[in-house]
């Protein structure tokens, strides 16, 4: 049923004149399907499938709760309030070519759960930017340059709350006094999942504490918030044909500190595409030029920034050992993600 149901959606999205082919799925995608649809005429689509039966993560407590900024982005009123954000800051997204709700039509075969939630987007055929870098530098940098303008759109924007976009424009609010109050109760948390988990963090789990605290305490008050993308590394950068940046897995967008995004970036970029990255954007709304480096780009908050640091290391360490809980299928790679971000949160210790 769920092929029926991928056959119907395209068909509405492409157009009823074409039949489906055949369904690919592609790689990542741990909290919901991503599957390449193959029309008869040639014609491709990407069909994003919010399902129970496609998210990998064990459930926990507080996992629909979307006053929490950080609670798992899932389904697609999440994902449109976040396209539609993104799009109308002239942010290059997939264009969205079809949207149905769970419930709107009979269930798909989700082992016995309600319908699932579906969007058909466009597919952005090629490679994305994390592998454009492994290739070819060269060709890579004008894509970060691009890059480099969609954050300063984004960090443009104004919001006078933090949160997720759906909720903020929606007129609500989130859990916690501030970002960094929300990030510091979150980082406790990862510290306690990761201790439970590894003996490593387990003996130094006192000090961690003491040192998130003390970051936290550091932190000056701010009280507005720009567009973040969440998990902006380059794997979530696709490359058109024009070789402009297309973000995607956007459904997690909110309303927060530019510095938690530009934290994620440095993780996940080596100094010199980060530093082609800032170094290339338009000037910050704070008047800065962005060619500031890695150690202080573009007026960003130090302080912030050495808090963020901290608790995304935790995070990257208990949320692949959480996923390994359940039955996430590459195995091998999310343990090595959890080790490389353990033994960096080590290092950040005594920072």
């Amino acid at each position: 049923m769920v092929r029926e149901r991928l056959a119907g959606a395209a068909r509405a999205a492409l157009g009823g004149g074409r039949r489906l082919e055949a369904v690919e799925r592609l790689a990542g995608g741990s909290k919901k399907g991503v599957y390449r649809l193959l029309m008869d005429d040639g014609t491709t689509a990407v069909a994003y499938r919010w399902a129970r039966s496609e998210n990998h993560w064990p459930a926990a407590e507080g996992d629909d709760d979307l006053a929490d900024p950080f609670s798992p982005g899932l389904g697609l009123d999440l994902f449109e309030a976040a396209h539609a954000r993104l799009a109308a800051l002239g942010v290059r997204v997939p264009a969205l070519r079809f949207a149905e709700r769970a419930g709107e039509r009979d269930g798909d075969g989700d082992s016995g759960s309600a319908a699932a939630d579906l969007a058909i987007v466009e597919d952005v055929p090629g490679e994305n930017l994390e592998r454009l870098l492994a290739r070819d530098p060269h060709v890579a940098a004008p894509v970060l340059a691009r890059l480099g303008e969609a954050l300063g759109a984004m960090r443009g924007h104004r919001a006078p709350g933090y949160g997720k976009i759906a909720v903020v424009d929606g007129g609500g609010a989130s859990h916690g006094p501030s970002c960094e109050a929300v990030v510091l109760d979150r980082a406790l948390r990862d510290l306690a999942e990761a201790a439970a988990r590894d003996p490593r963090i387990a003996g130094a789990r006192d000090r961690f504490a003491d040192r998130l605290r003390n970051l936290a305490a550091a932190v000056r008050p701010r009280a507005e918030y720009t567009v973040v993308h969440g998990e902006l590394g380059p794997d979530h950068v696709l490359v058109d044909a024009a070789g402009r940046p297309v973000l995607i897995d956007v459904e997690g967008a909110m309303y927060f500190d530019a510095e938690w995004e530009h934290v994620f970036l440095r993780i996940r970029l080596d100094r010199a595409d980060y530093h082609r990255l800032v170094a290339s954007g338009p000037s910050g709304p704070d008047g800065s030029d962005g060619s500031a480096g890695f150690n202080g780009s573009a007026g960003l908050d130090e302080d912030r920034l050495a808090l963020y640091a901290l608790a995304q290391r935790l995070s990257l360490t208990a949320g692949p050992l959480r996923l390994l809980d359940g039955g996430f299928p590459d195995r091998e790679a999310m343990a090595g993600i959890a080790e490389h971000n353990l033994r960096r949160a080590l290092r950040l210790l005594d920072g």
